[in-house]
């Protein structure tokens, strides 16, 4: 269950496409919860909202496992996702690293995926009305070191 439940789900995350989505059923469990910093929702059809938002929304969207962990029934991912916003010919690449804690029920599929990953650092702080904010209040509350 936790060395092939977590390649699994890092297989089906570097393939995500919108014709997979018909088939989250083989990787989460009916009541799977999934919270990520914008949602919070218990289902495979919630999660695949989350999904064919995303697909709906960015250009281009690819999720590259850099790390695999797991212990037990718990597997740990580390990722970067890459994205394009915009309109064609004025297309602005993004990029966001971050971390998926996932467990898994007895079948073997999984019960509980929560991404970690910083929203303020990814995505506010390169958006132009509140990335100044958002730069400045890191560097104000920064050690320095």
């Amino acid at each position: 269950m936790s060395a092939p439940g977590i390649q699994h789900v890092a297989a089906f995350y570097e393939r995500l496409a919108p014709e997979s989505l018909d088939r989250l059923d083989e990787v989460y469990a009916a009541d799977a919860a999934f919270t990520d910093p914008f949602n919070d929702v218990i289902g495979i059809d919630a999660i695949r909202r989350i999904f064919e938002h995303m697909f709906a929304t960015v250009h281009l969207p690819v999720f590259k496992v850099d790390a695999i962990a797991s212990e037990g029934r718990n597997g740990f991912l580390t990722w970067t996702f890459s994205f394009q916003t915009g309109k064609a010919g004025a297309r602005r690449d993004w990029t966001v690293k971050g971390a998926t804690h996932v467990r898994f029920n007895a079948q073997g599929k999984v019960c509980m995926h929560y991404d970690y990953w910083d929203p303020a650092q990814a995505l506010y702080e390169k958006t132009p009305l509140v990335g100044g904010v958002f730069r400045w209040l890191r560097r104000r509350l920064s050690s320095g070191a």
